[in-house]
């Protein structure tokens, strides 16, 4: 197996080609901008820098629901000009595949805020997949992409600025040769979304989510290692390697996808540990929804999600 240096943003786009995909969209920004640098070097394959973040995510669409695996890259803020297709194609799903990469970038390395994309997610009702290493990044965009497939919707791939500037050894694998689908789907009540029409996908998304909550219990890049029980963390992406680097001997519960949530085990986790610490970046995204997994609070009419 060939092995070479690579950052985070180049280990993507190795990951990209080596899924097949031969399309990519993008407008450039720190900390994402070379992701589409790197995967315009790929023999065969055609990158094109959009306009502005919305642009390059309806030409993605549109090239997903011609059958072809697409791709579109921006930065955290570029997901607000987006956001527009974004939640509609999380109703309409996609024919061949969509992934969607937000470069999130903790202390505004070159950028005017600090915006943690992980909340689109779950406001989008979109999977979300975070990888700790560019290892992990080339190998977490292509199961974005077969994600993507399997369940007909839209993945979202997040990074943050010391992922996709990092450098570590990467094994790399042959290219898959491209399977786009060739015939275009005319479908109107799945892919014209005039109310009546959304009204129906909307229940298709519900749909989709439970068996996506299903799939995240037994995904593989969510992982436990049980080590001393006295303390657990919770954790993914970078902040993981940061903890194990402190808190070598302490177990860990490493989420590989950050939405929707393994529920089952993170409660299996919990009750394994002592005490558990949740260490991640920005907001306190993961923190929240563990506290009401794990504690599980009553429910009352008024406030259905406060200890009472």
């Amino acid at each position: 197996m060939k092995k070479e240096l690579m950052s985070g943003n180049e280990a993507i786009a190795r990951g990209v080609y080596e899924a097949g995909v031969r399309f990519a969209a993008a407008y450039p920004g720190t900390p994402s901008t070379e992701i589409m640098e790197q995967f315009a070097r790929y023999d065969g394959v055609y990158a094109e820098w959009a306009p502005n973040e919305k642009v390059a995510v309806e030409v993605a669409i549109g090239a997903a629901l011609g059958g072809a695996k697409a791709l579109a890259v921006m930065k955290h803020v570029g997901v607000n000009v987006a956001a527009d297709p974004i939640f509609t194609v999380s109703y309409t799903g996609i024919e061949g595949a969509l992934v969607i990469i937000s470069a999130d970038d903790p202390s505004m390395h070159s950028s005017q805020n600090e915006q943690d994309n992980r909340n689109y997610a779950k406001f989008a009702k979109i999977p979300m997949l975070e990888p700790s290493d560019p290892q992990e990044a080339k190998e977490y965009v292509k199961l974005a992409f077969a994600i993507s497939e399997q369940f007909d919707t839209p993945v979202f791939l997040r990074t943050t600025t010391r992922v996709s500037h990092s450098k570590s050894v990467v094994t790399l694998s042959e290219p898959r040769v491209p399977e786009d689908k060739t015939a275009l789907a005319h479908h109107a009540a799945k892919y014209v979304m005039v109310p009546i029409n959304a009204r129906i996908r909307r229940v298709e998304v519900e749909k989709r989510q439970k068996a996506l909550q299903k799939f995240a219990e037994t995904f593989p890049e969510n992982k436990m290692e049980i080590n001393d029980p006295a303390v657990g963390i919770i954790t993914a992406g970078m902040p993981y390697n940061y903890a194990k680097d402190v808190f070598p001997d302490y177990s860990y519960l490493k989420l590989g996808m950050v939405y929707p949530l393994p529920v089952k085990m993170i409660r299996h986790f919990a009750s394994r540990v002592k005490k558990i610490y949740v260490i991640e970046e920005l907001d306190p995204y993961l923190e929240e929804h563990f506290f009401l997994m794990i504690r599980r609070p009553p429910r009352s009419t008024l406030f259905p999600y406060t200890n009472e």
